[in-house]
C-alpha cells in the first residue's frame, strides 16, 4: 500500500490525530508491521517520542466517557462501538450522572478528559477507575491517560 491508503487505513487508530500514522510511514513499514504487536510498539514509540504539546492535544482529541459527545452522536466509530461495548450506553440515572460528575471533576483537576481503555470492561470498573485515578498526581495522570491511549490504540489495532 502506498502511504495515502496507510493514512486511510491506520491514521484513525489513534483518535483524530493522524501524525502517528503519518510518523508511521515515514518511520518505515516493513513486513514485521504486520503483526500487530509490531504496529502497536511503533506507533506507541511515536507518540512517546513526541512534544509535550503533541501528547497534550492527543490526550485533548478523546472524548469524555458517556458525555455530551456520546449522547449527541457526534463520537467516532471506534469510540461509539468502544463505549457502548463497555456498557456506557446502559447506565443507570444515576450512573450517568455519577459518571457526568467524575469527568467534571477530573476535568477540574487534571485539565484534561479522563481516558480509559474500555474495551473488555464495565461501567461499574470505569466508575472505580475515576475514583481510583482522581487520587493521582497531575505526573501520574498525564503518564496513565497516554498509556490508556496506546491501549486503546492496541484494541483497535486488532480490529482492523
Amino acid at each position: 500500500m502506498n502511504c495515502v491508503q496507510f493514512i486511510e487505513i491506520f491514521g484513525g487508530v489513534y483518535e483524530h490525530s493522524p501524525w502517528v500514522a503519518e510518523r508511521a510511514w515515514a518511520a518505515g513499514i516493513s513486513d514485521k508491521h504486520d503483526e500487530i504487536e509490531e504496529m502497536a510498539r511503533l506507533m506507541a514509540a511515536i507518540v512517546a517520542a513526541a512534544s509535550e504539546e503533541e501528547k497534550r492535544a492527543l490526550i485533548h482529541a478523546h472524548p469524555d466517557l458517556a458525555g455530551k459527545a456520546a449522547v449527541q452522536g457526534e463520537l467516532t466509530a471506534a469510540s461509539t462501538s468502544e463505549q457502548a461495548g463497555a456498557g456506557l450506553d446502559n447506565c443507570s440515572p444515576e450512573e450517568f450522572e455519577a459518571i457526568q460528575n467524575y469527568n467534571a471533576a477530573y476535568k477540574k483537576k487534571f485539565g484534561f478528559p479522563f481516558i480509559m481503555a474500555v474495551k473488555n470492561s464495565n461501567r461499574h470498573k470505569i466508575i472505580a477507575g475515576f475514583k481510583a485515578r482522581l487520587q493521582n498526581s497531575q505526573e501520574e495522570e498525564f503518564a496513565t491517560a497516554l498509556a490508556e491511549i496506546d491501549k486503546i490504540a492496541r484494541f483497535r489495532l486488532a480490529e482492523l
